[in-house]
């Protein structure tokens, strides 16, 4: 008869996590296998090796890791568990590649609730099944109460970059488009909402969602893309602008043309907040050559997470590298760096 290696099970729904699920000793056993590998559950995690051993495909290979560190971890439209799937898969994929594993690391704070855990882990597995791409290892560390705040998770991610495909934020030349996937602002005032217990006549949720096979059927329809990249923390302006330094070009986009909620502009004007700067999880920025501009945007709209796609302006020969916008009053301004940090937090 097998020995049974475990007293009793973890109490999820009244227990919290103590020193012990650190230590590397029996509790810490305990905690992997019965919530992470329990709810990960794939075969690379079942062999309960300290790594992974996967096919490499033929192509470039792509890495991208990314920490998070959002507060509230639960917010309107998901958690800290899902975003970092999200997050890293859609890092991975603004190369054009097919996002293929994911490893993650936990740091859990002396007497997070298990619970918590538990739902935040679960949302983690069901992210990365939606997306068919797998969490195949990771790590747990535990720290002394009041040196963290709950949980902090980093994923990495890896990919496979098809033949052919060059995408870069180096790569963008004056006469392409400038197209954004859908509304701009969402998940940060989702999270400062939630933050602040700001009520609003319509929910604001976060957009956080996985956009690799939006990208796959874009690249797969028009492999000349020139830039992708998830304008994330410090919002449209500040990718732009990242973009247009790397490659050495201007931009300008229009204010009519770029869509943002109702509800989102409402939530901005009270906190004094410019959506251009305010950040997305679940929305890209495409710059492309003219000739493709129509091909990419018909794809976005097609794809669920791509219905608000609009093509928002023009990359310009420009040494400064400004990026400009024409306002809705039929003026002209710098659309600058993100000066400050006015949403901490939020990813």
């Amino acid at each position: 008869m097998k020995r049974k290696f475990y007293a009793k099970p973890l109490d999820i729904r009244g227990g919290r996590i103590d020193m012990t699920h650190g230590s590397g000793g029996r509790a810490m056993a305990q905690l992997v296998e019965e919530l992470f590998v329990a709810a990960f559950d794939n075969e690379w995690l079942a062999k309960m090796n300290d790594q992974a051993m996967f096919t490499v495909e033929s192509g470039k290979m792509v890495m991208a890791t990314d920490a998070h560190v959002v507060s509230p971890i639960f917010f309107p439209g998901g958690d800290i568990g899902s975003l970092s799937v999200h997050g890293t898969i859609n890092d991975v994929a603004m190369s054009g590649a097919c996002p293929r594993y994911l490893a993650a690391s936990f740091v859990l704070e002396e007497g997070f609730p298990l619970a918590d855990l538990d739902r935040i882990v679960k949302s983690m597995a069901k992210a990365s099944r939606d997306a068919q791409v797998p969490i195949i290892t990771g790590d747990t560390k535990v720290v002394e109460r009041g040196k963290a705040d709950g949980i902090y998770i980093t994923t990495t991610g890896v990919g496979v970059v098809p033949h052919g495909v060059e995408i870069s934020g180096d790569r963008a030349r004056a006469g392409d488009v400038i197209l954004v996937s859908g509304t701009m602002g969402d998940h940060g005032i989702a999270v400062m909402a939630s933050r602040e217990n700001l009520t609003f006549a319509t929910a604001i949720e976060s957009d956080t969602a996985a956009l690799h096979e939006m990208v796959a059927k874009m690249v797969e329809k028009a492999p000349g893309i020139h830039v992708l990249r998830d304008p994330t923390r410090g919002g449209l302006a500040t990718t732009l602008n990242e973009i247009a330094r790397q490659s050495g070009v201007g931009m300008l986009i229009r204010e009519k043309d770029i869509p943002v909620k109702t509800e989102v502009l409402a939530a901005c004007e009270l906190l004094g907040l410019d959506p251009l700067y305010v950040a997305n999880e679940g929305k890209l920025v495409a710059i492309c050559s003219a000739a493709d501009a129509v091909t990419i945007l018909s794809i976005m709209k097609e794809h669920p997470l791509g219905e608000n796609a609009a093509i928002i302006g023009e990359v310009r020969e420009d040494p400064h590298a400004f990026v400009q916008m024409e306002t809705a009053f039929g003026g002209r301004r710098v659309v600058d760096w993100l000066t400050g940090e006015p949403l901490p937090r939020i990813c």
